[in-house]
């Protein structure tokens, strides 16, 4: 290796009193565990031992963990130091660090924009900041099952979820607030007369949003994986009531949808 710090073993400093490994680590300004590591890693050469077993370390090492450690500061991987520290004129690997480092830096800025949003809304931090003016309105229920879909939908299918939230703003829906209350043992009246009064509705948005019906297109993940993710969840956040309202609901509204495309 080229520079202020050769690599090779059996090195021999004409010096009375070698460094140990703590003071080695103090002069570098590392620790002990770092240095054992880098020569797990092979970075910095086993030194030699006194003859009381002691690793005895010299001058060269010491220069070697300096030069880690300032390309460690300016951002270098641990498994591309060699690289950068063999090479005369490292421009290309250090280019292709910037590179990296520049994307860091900007998913950072996002984390603190993210952060920032979240501090001013007051709204829960696990949610997309991009649905921060609909939060307040949603059930935790609803919070949790839009937990999911940021995983299971694309970033289409999403914008289209938060324009339909968007679209239902300040509406005060007493039948939305009766089907949250709703008990597991809800009467077949109560269930058949919350199922059609939201099938229209849900008839609508399923014509706003054809791919609502058949998603597969818009997925993150296998079709497969992602229903039976919604098929588990939903059965923990809603009883068996609610769900057969909204099986119920999505029944009504694809026939509805089906008649006035007949029509």
């Amino acid at each position: 290796m080229s520079g202020i710090a050769p690599r090779g073993r059996g090195t021999r400093d004409n010096r009375v009193m070698p460094w140990s490994t703590s003071e080695l680590a103090a002069l570098a300004g590392t620790t002990v565990n770092a240095i054992r590591h880098y020569h797990r890693v092979g970075l910095l050469d086993q030194p030699e031992r006194r003859s009381n077993g002691y690793k005895s370390y010299g001058a060269t090492h010491l220069l070697r963990l300096l030069q880690i450690r300032r390309l460690r500061e300016i951002g270098v991987p641990l498994d591309r130091i060699e690289e950068v520290a063999s090479s005369e004129r490292p421009q290309e690997p250090l280019r292709a660090i910037d590179a990296e480092l520049d994307i860091e830096i900007k998913r950072l800025k996002q984390m603190r924009a993210d952060i920032g949003a979240i501090l001013d809304g007051g709204f829960s931090a696990w949610l997309p900041v991009e649905f921060k003016d609909v939060a307040d309105r949603l059930s935790s229920a609803e919070k949790a099952a839009l937990l999911l879909s940021t995983r299971l939908y694309d970033d289409r299918a999403l914008a289209d979820m938060r324009q339909m939230l968007l679209d239902e703003a300040g509406r005060s829906d007493e039948a939305a607030q009766e089907f949250d209350a709703l008990p597991p043992d809800a009467g077949e009246d109560v269930r058949g007369r919350l199922a059609q009064r939201f099938a229209p509705e849900l008839a609508l948005v399923f014509s706003r949003y054809p791919w609502l019906t058949d998603p597969s297109g818009h997925m993150s993940v296998p079709r497969g994986a992602a229903q039976a993710a919604l098929a588990e969840t939903m059965s923990t956040l809603y009883n068996p009531a609610q769900r057969d309202v909204m099986a119920r609901a999505i029944e009504l509204a694809r026939a509805e949808g089906g008649a006035n495309a007949q029509a």
